[in-house]
């Protein structure tokens, strides 16, 4: 009995360690999802849009534009770039000047790279305290392929290099004039290629100190921007396709909030020196001749229709075989219409009983019997 017991003991503590590790396991696997799903959350839908996103059709080349003065301190320039719609376009997302997220931040612009299996993947841009690697693509305005010449954070102010950006200084007064740092940092980019690797895009690499800066803390895109680049995406006007090339809504003085404002706003885009038009989607237009062929083909398939014709005429028998039906249906209406002009003959037939009327006439040709004289001669 005791053994009995002991082993039933055993059993249950068993139970119960199994039912404990499992309610452990169940919490840690819970905790991993919730943490998970909470960093999803956190991400900005403008940088997890951009997550991932590679197609094989490379950008339009950057477009040249003048830089809308600088509104308000500590506003940090960021310029415009290609995005992709998601479904087999590009459009130009208008540079604006930007609020820092908070002081001693700078901006790093995304860029388009080359990858593996010939897809171009758009990487992008964040707020760091040092401008980071961005493809060598020479944005112009302080961002000449390779860092930021455009200014720098003294103390909680930001002061503007007027030799590389606009400022409007009736408003902002920390500026200074500094050329070598943009003669040091620029990439001569003559084609204004908006890329980096792969077929005909910039073959820069990222310095040490650049691949050093990768791993700096890093701000998403503020909600001005995300809103900014939505907006873009509502103008018809400003995808490749259609202006190839050359947006004419390229640079905003400030984020916008409608296409209505951004029209206003913007100031147009030039095609860049060197730089061929955009033609439009490659994959398409390859498409376009398997098109024309399949036109050639229909004229082929053209006798076959003029066969199918001569079908047709053998069904138009058919169909006048069909028509005299509805003849017929028409001489039942016919049959109907002698009911209406057997109407009309009703006022012929009046005439007939006058005519009957006239036999009455001679019906009163028994009124000659007057030969009641006969009867007056018997009375006499």
């Amino acid at each position: 009995m005791r053994g009995l017991l002991q082993q039933n003991g055993l059993e249950l503590r068993t139970n119960v360690r199994d039912r404990r590790f499992r309610m452990n396991s169940l919490g840690l696997r819970s905790l991993c999802a919730a943490l998970l799903t909470g960093a999803l959350v956190l991400l900005p839908a403008g940088g997890f849009a951009q997550f991932g996103v590679s197609i094989n059709i490379a950008p339009p080349a950057i477009p040249v534009y003048v830089q809308p003065p600088c509104p308000q301190p500590n506003y940090m320039w960021t310029p415009g770039y290609w995005a992709w719609d998601g479904q087999g376009d590009y459009y130009w997302v208008a540079g604006t000047w930007v609020e820092a997220p908070q002081p001693g931040y700078l901006w790093t612009p995304g860029y388009w790279g080359w990858g593996n299996g010939g897809n171009y993947v758009f990487n992008g841009g964040y707020w760091g305290t040092q401008v980071g690697f961005y493809g060598g693509v020479n944005y112009g305005f302080g961002y000449g392929g390779g860092g930021f010449s455009g200014g720098e954070w003294r103390g909680g102010q930001f002061a503007y290099n007027t030799a590389a950006v606009r400022v409007d200084t009736t408003v902002i007064r920390t500026t200074y004039v500094n050329t070598t740092v943009i003669n040091n940092t620029t990439i001569i980019n003559n084609n204004h290629t908006s890329f980096n690797g792969g077929p005909n895009g910039i073959a820069a690499r990222p310095t040490t100190q650049q691949a050093a800066f990768a791993s700096q803390p890093r701000l998403q895109p503020t909600a001005a921007q995300r809103q900014q680049e939505q907006v873009a995406k509502q103008d018809k006007s400003n995808f490749a396709s259609m202006n190839h090339g050359v947006p004419a809504h390229a640079a905003v003085a400030r984020p916008v909030t409608s296409v209505a404002e951004l029209q206003h706003s913007a100031v147009p885009a030039r095609a860049a020196p060197g730089a061929k038009p955009y033609v439009g989607k490659p994959a398409a237009a390859a498409a376009k001749p398997a098109d024309k062929a399949a036109v050639t083909e229909k004229p082929v398939a053209k006798p076959t229709p003029a066969k199918e014709p001569a079908a047709e005429k053998a069904a138009a028998p058919e169909k006048p075989v069909a028509r005299p039906a509805p003849a017929k249906e028409p001489a039942a209406e016919k049959a109907a219409a002698p009911e209406k002009p057997a109407a009309r003959p009703a006022p012929a037939k009046v005439p007939a009983p006058v005519k009957a009327a006239a036999p009455e006439k001679p019906a009163a040709k028994p009124a000659p019997a007057k030969p009641e004289p006969h009867p007056t001669l018997d009375r006499r």
